[in-house]
């Protein structure tokens, strides 16, 4: 049974990857008048609409009062997916949908590793600090004066911020999943939430939004880029580690870089390209559950389990 879960979760985390891994070359390839960041705040609105319309037909009481320790992780998520869309959507318009994606999720699994340090309290291992280390220096190769025209120093660092709020979800979606909160509730308030904040934005483009290559660009990334895509990524979550969860998000950047490429047309130098392979090498290397010594799993106390630079809470939120 634990190996069926473990399967499935990894196909829907993989498919939200894949999902998620369309945004960007989207974006491009629609040249929506409309600026990045209503096209953003856009997105997680609809998404989030989307998403609370299926609760209510379902005639689920999913939102009901989630319990008093579901509020903290809920509201740190709302802030994170509402400031990732608007730094993720601005560093593709600055330097390019392959190498934006690349940075956000070739340092998701280091702010992860962050968070989860600061929240639960976890030391980070060797292997933690190595991949560390590879993405800081695939960033630094990114970002080498004249390594390639289209590579802004203001979009790498908005690539920053986005990875840091990527982290900041994940952990807060993990905990979630085991403190009682109807996940597809849960999931729609968080996207709501976050397109709330950028209204401001989003009203003022309204008539750029319209347009029929923007209004064809939002209905792809509400629906798929954004309803499906977060509801299979916390499905997964719930039944697969964060280490795990962090390797299989390969696809998105994977996909983003070869959208862009076979489609869009950029180019990616060497010295870019390498720098990339860097990022997604230290990610392999944080995300890939270490075990213990003579191939035992991963040690287990305290209701945590502990992988790698890890530490993960049971989804059932019981005390074992």
């Amino acid at each position: 049974m634990h190996r069926r879960n473990g399967s499935s979760g990894t196909l829907l985390v993989l498919a939200a990857g894949v999902l998620w891994g369309t945004v960007g070359p989207a974006q491009v390839l629609a040249e929506s008048p409309a600026g990045p960041v209503a096209v953003g705040g856009a997105r997680i609105f609809s998404g989030g609409l989307i998403l609370a319309g299926l609760v209510l037909l379902t005639g689920r009481r999913a939102f009901g009062t989630p319990p008093r320790r579901a509020w903290g992780p809920l509201a740190a998520a709302s802030a994170a997916t509402g400031t990732f869309q608007a730094a993720f959507f601005s560093a593709v318009n600055l330097t390019g949908a392959a190498v934006a994606t690349a940075v956000v999720f070739g340092l998701a699994p280091v702010s992860t590793g962050l968070c989860e340090r600061i929240v639960l309290g976890s030391r980070p291992s060797r292997r933690w600090w190595a991949g560390t280390a590879c993405a800081t220096g695939g960033v630094a190769l990114l970002t080498l004066p004249g390594a390639a025209a289209g590579i802004d120093p203001a979009g790498i660092a908005l690539s920053l911020l986005a990875a840091t709020c990527f982290g900041v979800y994940t952990v807060s979606a993990k905990i979630l999943t085991g403190r009682g909160a109807g996940m597809a509730a849960a999931v729609s308030v968080t996207l709501l939430a976050g397109g709330a904040a950028l209204l401001p934005w989003t009203l003022a483009e309204l008539p750029a939004l319209a347009a029929p290559r923007s209004a064809a660009l939002v209905a792809w990334l509400g629906v798929a880029g954004t309803a499906v895509a977060y509801m299979c990524f916390v499905a997964g979550l719930g039944r697969v580690t964060a280490a795990a969860a962090g390797t299989l998000s390969l696809a998105e950047p994977l996909v983003a870089a070869g959208l862009a490429v076979l489609l869009l047309g950029e180019r990616v130098p060497a010295p870019v390209a390498a720098g990339a392979l860097l990022l997604l090498s230290g990610l392999v290397i944080v995300s890939v559950p270490a075990r213990g010594p003579r191939g035992r799993p991963p040690a287990r106390y305290d209701g945590v389990h502990v992988t790698g630079a890890v530490k993960v809470e049971t989804t059932t939120g019981e005390r074992k």
